[in-house]
């Protein structure tokens, strides 16, 4: 039997959906976007004479690759499989695949297809608005892999007798330390985060000195570019600086008494 995938793409999908050969496969290229922008493209084929579309795989290499751990959280793997069961889309070795039925339409499968790359990469958006609460999460992981003792949301009083919660106590052989984490999708949130740490490292400054001198740390969610030049520099001016990006950086910085 001869499957022409182009031909019913054009038929029923219209324009919008582009059809082409590609090294002996047949891509359907969307109208759709991952959130950063890239195309998503679904890819046609035929195995043991079933009609298959599927995405080879780049959805969730793309989810991935938005984090720093390559790791996805419990909640994002169970939001996939809710993704999946909502739009009848299998899994395999990562891959997304529809098997198109013989009473669906090309179309139809096409669209299901594409739907839940969609949603699957939209579970970014989840990870950035955590986000907070996710790289938390990751943070103090991390801690732990490393066998850093630490204690998350303490509360330690300001000059100003004002409470001020910290995200991380770290305590080392060498040093002890307090992690403020500047995580947020938000260019404007970003600032008034930014001002809020400043306060708070400015409020906690009796904690730098002293017998036991405490490290201030701010760590940087870097993996969206919301944080401006001047912002970092006045944060440097009261802590040291460390980015997400760079987690073993930041390690060095929690177990190390010197200073950069």
């Amino acid at each position: 039997m001869t499957y022409m995938p182009c031909q019913t793409i054009a038929e029923t999908l219209g324009n919008l959906f582009t059809c082409t050969e590609v090294n002996g496969l047949t891509r359907v290229r969307t109208p759709y976007l991952y959130p950063d922008g890239d195309v998503i493209d679904l890819f046609f084929e035929v195995s043991q004479g079933r009609q298959i579309m599927t995405d080879f795989g780049e959805t969730m290499r793309w989810l991935l690759s938005q984090t720093t751990s390559e790791i996805l959280s419990k909640k994002q793997e169970q939001a996939i499989q809710d993704i999946l069961l909502t739009h009848d889309v299998e899994q395999y070795r990562g891959a997304l695949i529809v098997r198109v039925g013989a009473e669906e339409t090309l179309a139809g499968a096409t669209m299901r297809l594409a739907q839940a790359a969609i949603a699957v990469s939209n579970l970014w958006f989840l990870s950035r608005t955590r986000v907070a609460s996710s790289l938390q999460d990751e943070i103090a992981e991390l801690l732990r892999e490393r066998k850093i003792r630490f204690e998350a949301n303490e509360k330690l009083g300001g000059r100003s007798g004002r409470s001020w919660r910290i995200d991380f106590h770290t305590w080392h052989p060498q040093h002890s330390s307090l992690v403020q984490v500047l995580s947020t999708g938000s260019r404007a949130a970003a600032n008034t985060k930014a001002n809020s740490v400043l306060a708070a490292w400015y409020d906690l400054s009796q904690f730098k000195v002293g017998a036991q001198p405490l490290r201030f740390i701010s760590l940087f969610d870097d993996t969206l570019d919301v944080w401006r030049t001047e912002t970092i520099r006045q944060l440097e001016e009261l802590s040291d600086i460390a980015y997400w990006s760079e987690p073993n950086r930041f390690v060095e910085m929690v177990v190390s008494a010197d200073r950069d």
